[in-house]
């Protein structure tokens, strides 16, 4: 089997962690390394990754998080923040990020009103930069699941939370980072909940 699909049929949403075990730091350390090297749309990593250990901490997130378990019983606790303000067109930070690439002042140059007029015209009428950017996140947090999964670990991601509250506990600068999702990392207690898809043939269409 694709090694790929035999983490996807390991995965599912965990809701029920053993609080005793914990997951080895180089193991820990290589599932962040695959959040790290997720793509982003025009290479932006709009994302910073808070692996939360600190017992109090989140004991303070839980409340503002349904009072889920796994906030307290995983092994590790992700925060993915989003960086909204940073991605605006014509920031330092926008700039650098191109800059890095070693091009020609006159290609940075189209890449950087390409970038602006993406932005412009196709982000700012339908979204938020937040939800933008959360987009992005979102292909890091599936990577870490089933990177996750491929070493038989389980998580759970969770949106279940409310923001201000989170942001309050976690102390974010809301100028800076904002809260796009919570991803729970542990090993399970008890059996799989039953996996609940769409058939193939319902979500696949070849054109």
């Amino acid at each position: 089997m694709n090694p790929v699909l035999k983490a996807l049929e390991f995965r599912h949403a965990c809701k029920q962690f053993d609080p005793e075990r914990q997951i080895p730091r180089a193991e820990l350390e290589e599932i962040m390394e695959c959040a790290r090297l997720s793509p982003s749309s025009f290479g932006m990593e709009p994302w910073r990754f808070l692996v939360i250990r600190d017992t109090a901490m989140r004991q303070r997130l839980r409340p503002a998080c349904w009072n889920q378990a796994q906030i307290t019983d995983c092994s590790d606790l992700v925060a993915i923040v989003t960086k909204p303000e940073a991605v605006r067109p014509d920031t330092d930070y926008v700039r650098a990020l191109f800059n890095r690439r070693q091009l020609s002042a006159e290609a940075e140059a189209a890449y950087l009103e390409r970038y602006r007029n993406h932005m412009h015209a196709e982000v700012e009428p339908f979204m938020s930069y937040h939800a933008w950017a959360s987009k992005q996140c979102y292909i890091a947090l599936g990577n870490l699941m089933t990177a996750a999964a491929a070493v038989g670990i389980d998580s759970c991601p969770m949106e279940g939370f409310e923001k201000t509250a989170v942001e309050q506990a976690l102390g974010l600068d809301t100028d800076l980072y904002q809260i796009a999702a919570l991803l729970a990392l542990g090993y399970r207690a008890g059996e799989q909940s039953p996996r609940l898809r769409l058939s193939r043939e319902q979500v696949v269409e070849y054109l």
